[in-house]
Order: structure tokens, then C-alpha cells, then sequence
């Protein structure tokens, strides 16, 4: 005889507060098993298609994981010192660049920009601000980074534990799938299934429209020749899983550091806004249709607000769990929704008398 739902809601409730108790106590030590699993379940797609081919597990893993290492490396090695002197060079540049906007609206509009107008005033705290606090913010965010992300967590702890979590992924999920409560192992499975095709869809296949377009726009910039277009193109691709914002705030930024360095080369400026509407058109006709999908499950405020509640909850390792955690509540509210449309909660007692799912009309034609 199956547990009465209330004892049932209890327990649930009980492991989903444990769940994130452990998350906010450990905090940052759970950092690598995070990035790890991330990585693991990422790549065991790889692995099963390789196992596929006629590889064993042990190889198949041994073989991502010295692909994966390797690509890592290289990007340490060739992108990482560019990154860091770009991001330096662009904190360091940015006061002189307020300077030349306030100099600009000045010259152009000297009756709004007199010494005592308030736009010239906040201009140029902002300046002050800007010269003081843009080398104690690159350096604090160098800092962290340095410390969260330590050299043996990078080189050391994620590879190992990424390896182990690989290559015993199938075995996990088949241990998780027997001890599933048997009344319920059908709908879990059924919710768990919904749950990994959002996350597939969206991790994976957003993934890599990020890291396509963070490529591209890097490079396009780069090659347009605009200061600092390895930074911005690189983030503005990192953050495009949020609709438009990667474009609109990578675009406004790359506009901004183009007007800076070409003004008066118009075409140079077109040139930067062309990468970007180019990247748009690129993303929207073909990237996301074919490799994330029509509909994913995820909307884009629903995402705002869960990256911005887990990460001021729990940090860095908040924004981690962040998305899965969208999609497991994603997939779980469209579950009860649908079993509430089933009850009498919501059917009323004239619903005893039809079967579920039948109309009595009232919805009108085409319902």
C-alpha cells in the first residue's frame, strides 16, 4: 500500500530543503563535482556513440578525456593571456573613453553641457569612478577567479573527477533508476525523460550556439581590427543563451569602442554593426533552429530570475545549478498543471460524469 500523498509531499519536501541546505553550507567546495557533472553530462553522448562504434567504456572515456584536456590546454595556453591583457587594457581605457563622450556632447551641446548642468557633473563622476574603482574591480575579479578556480582544481581535481563520473554515468543513472518508489517509477521516468531532453536542448545545444557565436564574434572583430574585440566578442557570445542580450549589450559595447577608435571611418563602424547583425541572422535562422530546437521549455524571464536568485543565494556555484534547477521546476509545473486539469479540483463534480479530457462545449467551437 503506497505512503498517503501528504506523507509523500513531506518527504519530497524534506529532500528538496536538504538539497538546498547542502548547497548553501558547502558552497563552493561543491564547485568541482558541479563543473564536473556539467562536463560528464555533456560529453556521455560522446561516450555511448563511441561505445556504439565498438569502443568499451574505459576507452571511450579515456579518449574524451584526453581530447578534452588537450582542447583546454590550448586554450589556456593561446587565449587566456590574451583575454587577460584586453580586459586590463579595456579597464584602463575606459576613463579616457567617458572623457571623449563628455568632450564630444560638450562641443556639440554646450547649453546642456554647462559647468553646472547635471549631466556634465555625472559625467564626470563617472570618470572619477571609473579611474578609481576599474583596477580594484579587475583586480578583485582576477582574485576570485584565481581562487575559486584554482590550478589544481583546473588541471587536477575536474579532469578526475569528470573521468570517474563518465565512465560510470550509464551505471549511475541505472542505481538512481531502481531505487525509485515503484508506484511512482513510471511517471519519474516519464519527468526525468522530459527533464534531460530540455536540459539536452538547451545545455547542449545552446552551448554550442554560445560558443559559435562567441568564436565568431571574436574573431570578427578581431579581423575588423577593434580594440578589445576578443573580450567583447567572447562575452557577448557567452551570455546569447539570454535572448538578445548578448547581442544587444555585445553590440552596444563593440558600437560604443568603434565609435571611440574610427570616428570619422564610417564604414569601419558599419563594419562592427554588420558582425552583429550578422551574428542575429545567423543564430536565429540557423544555429538555434538546428541545434537547440523550437521550443526548449525555458523562457527567458523565468531564466533571469533563476540565475539571479541561485547566484545571490549561493554564488558561483548558484549560477552552475541555475538552469538545471529552471528545467527540473520547468518540466515539474507543466506535470502538475497537468494533473491539476485532471483532478476535481479543477473539473468540478460535473467532471465525474465525462471522461478527462472531453469537452462540455462551453469552450466553443475548435477548443
Amino acid at each position: 500500500m503506497a505512503l498517503p500523498v501528504r506523507e509523500q509531499l513531506t518527504y519530497w519536501g524534506l529532500a528538496a530543503v536538504l538539497f538546498l541546505l547542502i548547497l548553501w553550507v558547502l558552497g563552493d567546495m561543491l564547485l568541482p563535482f558541479v563543473i564536473a557533472g556539467a562536463i560528464a553530462y555533456m560529453l556521455d553522448p560522446v561516450a555511448d556513440r563511441l561505445e556504439r562504434l565498438g569502443l568499451g567504456r574505459t576507452l571511450s572515456t579515456v579518449i574524451i578525456t584526453v581530447g578534452a584536456v588537450t582542447v583546454f590546454v590550448l586554450v589556456a595556453l593561446l587565449i587566456v593571456p590574451a583575454l587577460v591583457r584586453q580586459a586590463t587594457g579595456l579597464v584602463t581605457t575606459a576613463p579616457q573613453i567617458v572623457e571623449q563622450v563628455q568632450a564630444f556632447l560638450v562641443t556639440q551641446f554646450p547649453d546642456l553641457m554647462d559647468a553646472d548642468s547635471q549631466l556634465r557633473q555625472t559625467l564626470a563622476g563617472l570618470v572619477e569612478t571609473v579611474r578609481e574603482r576599474g583596477g580594484q574591480l579587475l583586480q578583485a575579479v582576477l582574485t576570485s577567479v584565481s581562487g575559486l578556480v584554482n590550478v589544481v582544481l583546473l588541471v587536477v581535481l575536474v579532469p578526475v573527477i569528470t573521468f570517474y563520473l563518465l565512465m560510470d554515468w550509464d551505471r549511475m543513472v541505472a542505481l538512481l533508476d531502481d531505487l525509485l518508489p515503484r508506484d511512482h517509477a513510471p511517471t519519474v521516468r516519464r519527468i526525468a525523460a522530459e527533464i534531460d531532453a530540455t536540459l539536452a536542448s538547451f545545455i547542449r545545444g545552446q552551448g554550442t550556439v554560445c560558443l559559435i557565436l562567441g568564436t565568431f564574434y571574436a574573431t570578427a572583430l578581431m579581423l575588423a581590427g577593434l580594440q578589445f574585440g576578443l573580450v567583447v566578442g567572447l562575452v557577448a557570445g557567452l551570455i546569447s543563451f539570454i535572448p538578445y542580450v548578448g547581442t544587444i549589450l555585445g553590440g552596444a559595447t563593440a558600437l560604443g569602442l568603434a565609435l571611440f577608435q574610427f570616428w570619422g571611418e564610417w564604414h569601419m563602424v558599419g563594419i562592427v554593426a554588420a558582425i552583429f547583425v550578422t551574428g542575429q541572422v545567423v543564430e536565429g535562422n540557423f544555429l538555434t533552429p538546428k541545434l537547440v530546437g523550437s521550443s526548449v521549455g525555458l523562457h527567458p524571464v523565468w531564466l533571469i530570475f533563476a540565475l539571479s536568485a541561485f547566484g545571490g543565494l549561493f554564488g558561483f556555484v548558484g549560477l552552475l545549478v541555475a538552469v538545471p534547477v529552471a528545467a527540473m521546476l520547468g518540466v515539474l509545473t507543466r506535470f502538475f498543471v497537468g494533473q491539476y486539469r485532471q483532478s476535481l479540483l479543477y473539473r468540478g463534480l460535473d467532471g465525474l460524469r465525462r471522461p478527462a479530457g472531453s469537452s462540455d462545449g462551453s469552450d466553443g467551437p475548435g477548443a
